[in-house]
């Protein structure tokens, strides 16, 4: 599990797989999240641009991120 502290109210969540490399760049960061492949807080979600906020889990490539 990877702990990710958030400065602020939130981060994107492209950015946020940038940030945990998890993938290289944001265009391919896209690809996954309109793919289908990250899950939020137990469910597929498809939004690029969703804010993910402290409290959240992000499912990636075997990985959870737990926001702090």
């Amino acid at each position: 599990m990877i702990e990710f502290k958030v400065t602020g109210d939130h981060i994107p969540l492209i950015q946020l797989l940038k940030a945990t490399n998890l993938v290289q760049t944001g265009g391919e960061a896209q690809i996954v999240v309109t793919e289908g492949e990250v899950m939020y807080n137990g469910k597929v979600d498809y939004r690029k641009r969703l804010k993910v906020r402290k409290g959240d889990t992000v499912e990636f490539a075997g990985e959870t991120i737990r926001i702090i």
